[in-house]
């Protein structure tokens, strides 16, 4: 089917309004021998009144075709043209294209062998049913191979022949506005209603028609009033009833024993025997040869009906792309109190088969690559297929400084999208990052939300999901093996061998691959041919002369392991004695993640990876990816960890998983692709709540300065989540550590406490104010919370500027619990918004740096290391001075030192080290000490993380 699909779009696709009239004449012409119907109750006569021709009896073989089908051939073909028209003005790119599949005939559509058996036509429908470019689908295959099993293979809404069992079923219970009807048996209904003859008590016969039409015309004209019968060529009594019916429709080709005279004068007589299904033809117009009623040939006006059926089936799918309410099968929760634990709850909930889920939030079939039952990749097509749909609204969950234990950023995100779309029937889509095997291991366990706002399958979410990760660990690493590969061959090769092996000789054929091509164009030389080179261009070419203490490229992996913070490579005899000091760093601080994250398609993500930078020759200029040759292998790598991976929340709503964690040194938010696909899916009056790592003061800043920027994307609310427990932090409680039981003041009431750390929440509502963002406050609420200290951080919010501040009571009943936090977020997000960048990204490195230091941190200023100050001073003569900064910083206080809580002041923020992500497109400052690979707590989660080996079920992630 594959190689013959472009004959029939190029074939059947090109139907133009408004066209000349011959032209679309000649096309249904062409498509006559199927049937069809007109959907919607879009029939000729209830779309337009047509003047009353009386149809002709007496013409003889070479009569012209009869005015008044010829009168509504004319209107049916000029209504197509007109509709065409009117979707075409809308969306230029709309296009009904008809497939016809045909066993044995010699017509070059999708020509099947004759011999072909129902498997291998059932499996071209199926084909042909999940190619969005194909509107209509008629079948003309042999009777012998028409059953039942073929038939309903065919979606309803593709079929425009009216021939499956669930358009023949709503056509007989009376819904035949939303099926499609047969255009060979509609044809007939309008001959005779066009010519003046008045059904109501009429005796209609229908001889030799089988299946479909003939269960169609008994249909049709029981509506009518008529009295139907049936009847074979070969029945007895055949001319008994031929000489009692005012009307004969002949479903088949007329046996030559059947005399005419046995058809009354003066009965009408319609000729249906060109079978559309089989391909075969009847006799032709006028149709019955001899004396005796000339019989009306319906095919050209069916193939026009046919062709009004596949404008409505496109019109049809177009419209149910626009924008609409999900018709979203909610599920049920029973929360039980007390709560749970995460896991539990999450298996007490049997998620929806994730292509239901799909198909319920508008994703086509050939959209999404399925994972197992409950999570799929979602492809990027689908921003080229609703490119033109309005975005939906656009939340970002921040948070206050936390403590180690978390403040439920994510809980909070999954609360609010339950709230809106299972107890407020509004379109919403979380977007959150997926977790790090590092602290799943560590110190936070699972990362999927809690309580009964949590993302479901919890293991799945936490453990590997479709192996993004592991794609970015292994492009990652490959990257760093071509690095220190490369620099040892430079080492221990003349020129002249470096370039013979780079440009090696294949079954006798030298020449460069793309990607030296590519390079040469970079360094100037244009030449293609090997040989042509130059010896100083061939040294040019083949020395990339990496400075070792420029390296800025480390290996990664997805544990947190101390002991790879400083590593000795190259001390193998293999090596030569090339070693250097090396590090690890967490996989998700990869820039390969950065990359994934703020790209918005594949040959822009293949573009970022070749440009990314990871040292410096000795001439001090940039090497890149693209310089070492390996960009189209870190694409290959990544090429499926592109597409977003879909699963659910606990009452059944959509979530996107996608990007990474560890604002603190990375980003540390989901990815541009997955909030751009959910605005197009949510619609213009449904939001995507996507979240930003740790506190505003990072995740946030970064949100806005750097995603945005790559985004174009315009936020239009900040949901700031707090607890009682953080803020009590802040106000000078007790330290806060993760495996250790919380202090009294933590589980008792304390408004002192409280109202002295919420200091560093009006910070955070300033920091978001920065932007010209509203805020509202959510707080967390835990069962230790007592109602005078919930509303004394709310009360204290709003004065500090927050648009409202609402209790949020997710973690222990769902969605319901924050329906509040919804209708606030709505009616903050319809204010308009004022957002603006916090600093223009011409101004230098050290500029940028300082203003987020001062205005988001409050330092009174910045130090650089000589090392920083070098690296600095490098990137801006490397041309790199113009990149958004991405700070990497502790996320325990807004100043570099973890036990400064509240609002630290007069502190001077030191800039130990400056590396450059230039494919992600920003500078990466390390704050004080900051390290990059984070390590184990002396008892880390593992130690209550095991499996059931009989259930396979995994025990104690959270």
């Amino acid at each position: 089917m594959s190689a013959r699909l472009p004959l029939v779009l190029r074939q059947l696709g090109r139907l133009q309004p408004p066209g000349p009239p011959r032209r679309l004449r000649e096309l249904c012409l062409a498509s006559s021998g199927g049937g069809g119907g007109c959907g919607g109750g879009e029939g000729l006569l209830g779309q337009r009144r047509l003047r009353d021709t009386q149809a002709g009896s007496s013409r003889g073989p070479g009569s012209r075709a009869p005015p008044a089908r010829d009168s509504i051939v004319r209107d049916v073909i000029q209504n197509s043209k007109e509709v065409l028209s009117l979707l075409q003005g809308k969306n230029p790119a709309f296009k009904p294209v008809l497939a016809i599949i045909q066993a044995g005939l010699n017509i070059a559509h999708i020509c099947l062998p004759a011999d072909s058996s129902e498997d291998e036509i059932i499996d071209e429908i199926l084909k042909i049913n999940e190619d969005t470019r194909i509107h209509g689908l008629a079948l003309q295959i042999s009777e012998t191979s028409f059953s039942n099993k073929i038939l309903n293979a065919l979606k309803p809404e593709k079929d425009v022949d009216g021939v499956t069992d669930v358009n023949l079923g709503k056509l007989v219970r009376g819904d035949a506005h939303e099926c499609f009807v047969s255009p060979v048996a509609r044809a007939v209904i309008e001959l005779l209603e066009k010519s003046g003859v008045n059904l109501d008590g009429k005796k209609i016969l229908v001889i030799g028609a089988h299946g479909s039409l003939e269960a169609t015309l008994q249909c049709l004209f029981q509506r009518k009033g008529s009295m139907t019968m049936s009847s074979q060529w070969k029945t007895p009594q055949l001319q008994s009833k031929l000489h009692e019916a005012d009307i004969v429709i002949l479903g088949s080709p007329k046996p030559e024993e059947i005399p005419l005279s046995w058809i009354q004068p003066g009965t009408t007589v319609f000729n249906c025997s060109h079978d559309f299904l089989s391909g075969k033809l009847g006799c032709s117009s006028p149709g019955i040869h001899g004396t005796g009623p000339i019989a009306e040939d319906v095919s050209l006006l069916a193939a026009a009906l046919r062709i009004q059926n596949m404008v409505s089936s496109r019109r049809r799918w177009f419209c149910e792309q626009q924008y609409r309410r999900w018709r979203l099968h909610c599920l049920k929760l029973q929360p039980l109190s007390p709560v749970p634990s995460d896991i539990e709850i999450s298996r007490a909930q049997t998620p929806k088969a994730v292509d239901i889920l799909a198909k319920e939030i508008g994703l086509l079939a050939d959209e999404i690559e399925i994972y197992g039952k409950s999570k799929a990749k979602v492809r990027l097509s689908l921003l080229e297929r609703l490119k033109d749909q309005a975005d939906g609204k656009y939340v970002l969950v921040a948070g206050i400084t936390p403590t180690p234990l978390g403040e439920g950023k994510s809980t909070v995100t999954i609360g609010l999208v339950q709230a809106l779309t299972a107890h407020l029937n509004i379109n919403s889509f979380a977007c959150l990052r997926q977790p790090s095997q590092g602290p799943t291991f560590g110190v936070k366990g699972g990362a999927a939300g809690g309580g009964y706002a949590q993302v479901i399958p919890m293991e799945e979410f936490n453990l590997h999901l479709t192996g993004d990760i592991h794609a970015i660990t292994a492009a990652n690493n490959l990257l760093a093996a071509a690095i220190d590969t490369r620099i040892l061959h430079e080492n221990t090769q003349t020129d002249k061998a470096l370039y013979n092996r780079l440009v090696a000789s294949v079954n006798g054929v030298r020449e460069f691959s793309k990607i030296q091509l590519a390079r040469l164009k970079k360094l100037g030389i244009n030449k293609t041919d090997p040989s042509a080179l130059t010896e100083e261009e061939m040294r040019k070419f083949a020395r990339l002369d990496i400075d070792p203490s420029t390296i800025t490229w480390q290996r990664v992996m997805d544990t947190n392991d101390r002991f790879l913070r400083k590593i000795t490579i190259g001390q193998g005899n293999t090596e030569k004695g090339f070693s250097r000091q090396a590090q690890f760093d967490i996989a998700v601080a990869s820039e390969v993640m950065a990359v994934l994250a703020l790209t918005d398609s594949l040959t822009d993500m293949k573009e970022r990876l070749g440009r990314m930078v990871v040292a410096s020759d000795r001439n001090g200029q940039p090497v890149t990816t693209g310089d070492l040759g390996v960009t189209g292998a870190l694409t290959v790598l990544m090429k499926d960890a592109i597409k977003p991976n879909l699963m659910q929340t606990l009452e059944g709503t959509p979530v996107f998983v996608h990007a990474g964690p560890f604002a603190n040194i990375a980003h540390g938010n989901s990815s541009v692709l997955a909030d751009k696909i959910a605005l197009k899916l949510v619609g213009e009056e449904g939001y995507v709540v996507t979240e930003a790592g740790f506190g505003a003061d990072i995740g946030m800043e970064k949100f806005f300065n750097i995603k945005c920027r790559a985004s174009g994307l315009v936020p239009s609310v900040v949901v700031l989540v707090a607890t009682v427990r953080a803020l009590k932090m802040h106000g000078g409680g007790p330290s806060v550590t993760a495996g250790v039981p919380l202090k009294k003041e933590y589980t008792e009431e304390n408004l002192q406490l409280v109202a002295d750390g919420c200091c560093n929440l009006e910070k955070q509502i300033q920091i978001a104010q920065l932007f010209g963002v509203p805020v509202v406050v959510a707080l967390n609420v835990f069962r230790t919370d007592t109602r005078a200290e919930i509303d004394l951080v709310c009360e204290l919010a709003k004065r500090a500027g927050a648009f409202n501040a609402v209790p949020c009571y997710h973690w222990s009943i769902g969605g319901k619990g924050s329906v509040d936090l919804a209708q606030a977020v709505r009616e903050a997000a319809s204010k308009k918004s004022r957002f603006q960048f916090l600093y223009d990204v011409q101004l230098p490195i050290v500029e940028k740096i300082r203003t987020i230091a001062q205005a988001v941190y409050g330092a009174e200023d910045i130090e650089l290391s000589p090392e920083a100050q070098s690296k600095i001073d490098r990137y801006t003569e490397q041309g790199f001075g113009n990149l958004p900064i991405c700070m990497a910083k502790t996320h325990l206080s807004l100043s570099h030192q973890p036990d400064k809580k509240g609002v630290p002041k007069d502190f001077i923020l030191p800039i130990s080290d400056v590396r450059a992500s230039i494919g992600a497109g920003f500078i990466y400052p390390l704050v004080g000490t900051m390290s990059t690979m984070p390590g184990l707590p002396t008892r880390p989660c593992f130690y209550d993380i095991d499996l059931d080996t009989e259930t396979e079920q995994v025990k104690g992630l959270f």
